[in-house]
């Protein structure tokens, strides 16, 4: 071992998958901060772990052949960190509150990395958390969960199993989310999360790994000057969740989550006050929603059908739903997503978005609205959170084909609060069709404070695009088409304040207009022969 290089062999580490490797390998951790520094090498073979405790300037390096697995807390003695207090946890989720309930993790750190081409398999992690403390507040979960809570959004008194979904892959022990019925265990020694970061600066992920990451694979929040790149995650659950931070890069990163989020900004109040996730590139990456597990071993597999929240396979990119703080110059670009939901912006907790560009998206195979842009008033908060403000909103060269007939491009504020300056250019969008005429009728309630999902509208009377309480919006070289009878109008807009559409094509059915408008003010049309 030569001075910046700490062997966790030297250090005790087996690396047999049986015996227990954390004390080896934190004692290695620790041995390296002592020195100044260095790099912490896992040579080839299986490390069964529980907590990992990084430390400053600390490089984790997985050698090609090296997995450190996540350990089962319930066989043997031994456990996880626990999750630390949080006196803000009424306001995200268990998962978003707590960080050292995970397999590694690290807090208050500065020039941190974990590298090489190694793997982290979440094995022993569940992927849910003990239920939500705010039981029966509005927008905790999606509509489409029919939760059986006193007071929720809605109610429905037969809790479906989460088996009706599917087999659980390994590591899915744990509380499921409200509405499901499966046997809850308490969380006193899990873990789940496979890296989790709090307030740290410096920080590289690069060229490794995840299977089964638990509840978040990555969850990064208030970390500064933050280096994703190279990363094959294939979870069941969400891949990188990126919360209240700031100078991030995330870049040639393949993300396979059909359960939740594939990449997720976020900006929640889990640090104590309001923090903008800002200056952030998502470049060169890959979203799927694949069954779990079938990424890595390149099989592909598409038998699952539904998201735990009962709605089609989830992957995607997305900032929200957690949003306190906001979201500011967020660049989206050269990105492909396949059998996944479509990008989606929201600000439903009284944060501000503005100054996204989304530019050279491919889709394929979308399981929702292909661009779901929401601003709601869920207002989980402290008393007195506002709504939202959601602004300057640039989205060019997207391209999507097979796109779920249930769900078109949505645009949706709240009456006195408009989703503003919009452009929208250089778009292609094949739906697969089938809408019936009476669905062009739909009035789609307001849902002002539901937890933010395009199916939380139900029918919606356009198959194109849907756009209701907006101002400044802009639609140039914009076209969708259907591959079977569509029967709904391409367009409907809603209490819209200032409309540039400029050559917009539509494939439509005989007799249905091209273009419905309702409360609709200083309306352009331009080349658009179609528009009556």
């Amino acid at each position: 071992m030569n001075d910046s290089r700490f062997d966790v062999r030297a250090f005790g580490a087996a690396g047999d998958g049986i015996a227990v490797d954390t004390p080896a390998i934190n004692h290695a951790v620790d041995a390296a901060h002592a020195a100044g520094g260095g790099t912490v090498y896992l040579p080839a073979g299986a490390y069964l772990c529980f907590s990992i405790r990084l430390k400053s300037n600390i490089s984790l390096y997985l050698e090609a052949g090296a997995t450190i697995v996540a350990a089962d807390p319930l066989v043997g003695q031994r456990s996880y960190d626990a999750a630390e207090p949080n006196p803000w946890d009424a306001y995200q989720d268990f998962g978003h509150s707590h960080w050292r309930n995970s397999l590694i993790w690290g807090e208050n750190l500065a020039n941190v990395s974990i590298l090489g081409p190694g793997m982290i398999h979440g094995k022993g992690l569940t992927r849910w958390g003990p239920g939500p403390n705010r039981a029966g507040q509005a927008g905790d979960s999606p509509v489409s969960l029919d939760q059986a809570l006193p007071g929720s959004a809605t109610e429905n008194p037969a809790a479906t199993p989460l088996s009706a979904y599917g087999a659980l892959p390994e590591g899915s022990r744990g509380f499921a989310p409200p509405g499901f019925a499966d046997e809850p265990l308490t969380m006193e020694g899990q873990g789940n999360k496979a890296i989790a970061l709090k307030l740290c600066r410096n920080v590289i992920l690069r060229d490794f790994s995840i299977l089964q990451g638990g509840h978040f694979a990555v969850l990064a929040t208030g970390v500064d000057n933050l280096t994703i790149d190279n990363l094959k995650v294939d979870t069941n659950r969400d891949g990188l969740d990126i919360d209240c931070c700031r100078n991030v890069h995330v870049s040639n990163c393949s993300i396979n989550s059909p359960n939740d989020d594939g990449i997720c900004l976020k900006s929640s109040y889990a640090l104590g006050h309001a923090r903008a996730t800002e200056n952030v590139t998502i470049t060169n990456c890959q979203v799927t929603g694949y069954d779990p597990g079938t990424f890595l071993d390149g099989t592909f597999g598409r038998t699952q059908e539904l998201a735990p929240d009962k709605d089609r396979v989830t992957g995607r990119i997305k900032c929200g739903t957690e949003s306190n703080g906001g979201f500011r110059n967020i660049t989206i670009s050269n990105c492909v997503c396949e059998r996944s939901r479509g990008l989606a912006l929201e600000t439903v907790d009284g944060g501000v978005i503005e100054d996204i560009t989304i530019s050279n998206i491919a889709m394929r195979e979308v399981t929702s609205s292909p661009l779901f842009l929401r601003l709601g008033n869920r207002a989980r908060g402290p008393a007195g959170t506002p709504v939202g403000v959601m602004r300057r909103i640039n989205i060019s060269n997207i391209v999507a084909y097979d796109v779920d007939p249930n769900f078109p491009a949505i645009i949706a504020g709240l009456p006195g609060h408009p989703v503003e300056q919009v452009r929208i250019s250089n778009v292609h969008i094949v739906f697969n069709g089938g809408g019936a005429a009476e669905d062009a009728a739909a009035q789609p309630p307001e849902r002002e404070s539901t937890y933010p999902e395009p199916s939380m509208f139900g029918k919606i009377p356009a198959y194109g695009f849907f756009v209701r309480h907006a101002a400044g919006l802009e639609l140039h070289h914009v076209e969708v088409s259907y591959e079977r009878d569509e029967l709904r109008p391409p367009i409907l807009l809603e209490d819209v304040n200032g409309v540039m559409l400029d050559t917009v094509r539509a494939k439509r059915h005989e007799g249905v207009p091209f273009l419905v408008t309702r409360a609709v003010t200083a309306l352009s049309v331009r080349n658009c022969p179609d528009i009556e």
